[in-house]
């Protein structure tokens, strides 16, 4: 239940690989039946109150929708309580700029999860609550969950949640986050009003409601994000006091010069705003025969403005040379200026039902989609005026889904197809057992509205390009032998079309195929108080030019387990997390986008935490020694090293966090 873990101690959800060992794959559970899971394996919550974790359930959507009806129980382990940021909360699978906030990109190549265009603008979206991760509840009496992490290097995470039952049958509730970082290079100190690198404001307003019958059931929420940050385009080289070669180091300048908030000067700054509605019901007919209706409306704003450009157009390096940061300007060079808005409104009918016959079982889908979407892009050609384009659309979809659930109840078989009237179409099978998952995806899907078009006084195109091609196919094993646990897998990408922003960041596309291969293997042995576990995958790829994936990637953790006092259940141990040398993604913060570059080489180090997370009764905390190994003592650790071209990973840093249940 590691997809479950990351809803309810976050917002966001970053949709992994099926495929991948170790990784969010695996059984989906039988439709009708009636499960409930704690969330990951551990020590066991016991309580003798009438109110606990057992009167205080959940359900997600994707389990109604699939009539599986399987309740959840929130997460009372500790495990994975000290991993309190997005990319630690993604198994290290997401990459930012190596600060709380800062933009984030997959580390591998991803899968669409849907057909039709799309905005392109995702850097932030990690941060935002995810529709498909909405926990509704149904509670026996007041829930409400208290989270704070004081994450060291100032990011701080705040959380507040609470659900309440109205009725035995409706539920009413909400969660909000606020976070915040600050700059660790750049700056003159505390007292620097441009302190401030990123904040988050996120919420989430949530119901649900069953008629008394059970036939009618209504899903909705509402979903706000208000996201800022501010640009630093990268550290500038210079000299460590220890006298080593020439590093980039946190207390040089950054390439990006900040604005001056006294004189309402706006340095180069990044903001997105989201605002979805959400609205899933259905009725039953019969057991065989249900209709349903599922509503989107989102909005979305990401906003750019730099009034320093002349100053940012050119950044003079120590050694006298001189990089350019935005290519050549048009008109006015003292500022720039740019928003898209995008507007969507997603409607989907179907009918949908289960049969069942001795021990097995069939379920179907069939639906219509419709989707009415517009991008509105607005950019400045001199202090006080702009242009502006539109791209307005509407798209229409006819899909099916079908499963077949054998006696054992452990196996499964899913198929879905879904086609877009006009170009476009997904095809997608899977099948579970207890010790094999193995999968087909088949995709023509649209370029992203950003990359087909996109107009500012820096970067100019209008692109005509072809549906992009996907086929993926992945397997993994499930391997048990007394206490060690084993899954290896394999992944294979053919790409075609493939859309990129080359070296100048720009939006290109490629012709022909291309294939990606990654084998994994997953693996975790528990010996008494004693735990081991990880991933490791290795990939190979027959084009380098115009996608970058490091060779290896690594996590493993060491943990021991241990009870003081009969009262205080303590987890001991260290997060070590590697990936090879290799050319990462530049960011470009002018388009929000990740790009190719071939100057400098990230990662290759290994990355330490030392971790203690604790509990008492219902409250987890955790103490942490962050990036352990980086920063120089005694001249035997790393002096830093970088997660991404010119950003530098978080130096060493004490980290704390308390997550408070109360359920009355």
């Amino acid at each position: 239940m590691a997809a479950t873990g990351w809803a309810q101690q976050f917002p966001g959800g970053t949709q992994l690989p099926g495929g991948f060992p170790g990784g969010f794959g695996g059984q989906q559970g039988r439709p009708g039946s009636s499960t409930a899971s704690t969330g990951s394996n551990g020590i066991d919550d016991s309580t003798k109150v009438i109110y606990g974790p057992k009167s205080t359930r959940f359900m997600l959507e994707a389990d109604i929708f699939n009539n599986r009806r399987k309740l959840y129980t929130v997460d009372t382990t500790m495990d994975d309580v000290h991993r309190f940021t997005y990319v630690q909360r993604s198994q290290n699978q997401y990459q930012d700029l190596g600060t709380l906030g800062t933009p984030m990109r997959p580390v591998f190549v991803q899968v669409p999860d849907q057909l039709g265009a799309q905005t392109g603008y995702y850097v932030f979206s990690p941060y935002a609550y995810q529709t498909m991760g909405v926990r509704y509840f149904d509670t026996k009496s007041p829930f409400t969950d208290m989270y704070l992490a004081l994450g060291g290097r100032n990011q701080n995470i705040l959380r507040f949640d609470f659900s309440q039952n109205v009725n035995p049958r409706w539920n009413l509730g909400f969660n909000v986050q606020r976070f915040t970082s600050q700059k660790q290079f750049g700056t003159s100190g505390a007292n620097d009003p441009n302190k401030l690198l990123a904040q988050n404001w996120g919420f989430l307003g949530h119901t649900n409601y069953r008629s008394k019958n059970d036939k009618y059931t209504l899903l909705m929420h509402f979903i706000n994000m208000n996201h800022s940050f501010d640009e630093q385009g990268g550290v500038l080289p210079g000299e460590t006091a220890e006298g080593a070669p020439i590093i980039y180091n946190y207390t040089g300048d950054a390439l990006l010069r900040s604005g001056d908030p006294l004189s309402r000067v706006q340095g180069p700054h990044g903001w997105e705003i989201r605002n979805d509605w959400h609205v899933y019901h259905q009725y039953v007919l019969d057991q065989g025969f249900q209709v349903y209706h599922r509503l989107d409306y989102r909005r979305q704003k990401n906003y750019y403005r730099d009034d320093t450009l002349s100053l940012n157009r050119t950044v003079t390096l120590p050694d006298n040379s001189v990089r350019v940061f935005y290519p050549s300007i048009l008109g006015d060079t003292s500022r720039i200026e740019q928003d898209a808005r995008f507007r969507l409104v997603e409607n989907q009918f179907g009918l949908k039902g289960v049969y069942r016959r001795g021990g097995s079982a069939f379920n179907y889908r069939a639906y219509l989609r419709s989707r009415i979407y517009g991008q509105y892009t607005r950019y400045n050609t001199s202090r006080t005026a702009f242009n502006e384009y539109e791209t307005r659309r509407a798209e229409t979809f006819l899909g099916g889904w079908l499963g077949y659930y054998f006696p054992d109840s452990l196996s499964q078989v899913t198929a879905e197809a879904e086609y877009q009237v006009g170009g476009g179409f997904r095809l997608q099978g899977q099948f579970d057992s207890k010790f094999l998952t193995a999968g087909y995806t088949a995709m023509l899907v649209q370029p992203t509205l950003l990359q087909e078009r996109y107009q500012s006084k820096v970067y100019f195109w209008r692109n005509d390009f072809k549906l992009r091609g996907y086929n993926y196919a992945y397997g993994k094993l499930n391997i048990r032998y007394k206490k060690l646990r084993i899954e290896p897998g394999i992944d294979y990408y053919l790409l075609s079309n493939y859309t990129y922003f080359d070296t100048n960041a720009v939006a290109q596309q490629a012709s022909g195929s291309f294939s990606v291969l990654r084998t994994g293997l997953g693996y975790h042995l528990q010996l008494g108080k004693f735990l081991t576990s990880g991933q490791a995958y290795y990939t190979l790829q027959s084009r380098s030019d115009i996608l970058r994936t490091p060779p290896f990637f690594i996590n493993a953790r060491l943990q021991y387990e241990l009870l003081y006092a009969k009262v205080l259940y303590i987890q001991l141990g260290v997060d070590l997390h590697y990936k090879s040398p290799y050319y990462a993604d530049a960011y470009m913060p002018l388009t929000q986008q990740f790009h190719l570059q071939n100057r400098q080489q990230v990662e290759g180090n290994i990355l330490a935490d030392i971790y203690a997370n604790l509990r008492v009764n219902r409250t987890r905390l955790f103490v942490k020694l962050t990036s352990a190994n980086i920063g120089p003592v005694l001249g035997l650790l790393s002096p830093g090293y970088f997660v991404a071209p010119d950003y530098l990973q978080m130096r060493r840093g004490f980290a704390f966090g308390v997550d408070w249940y109360l359920f009355d």
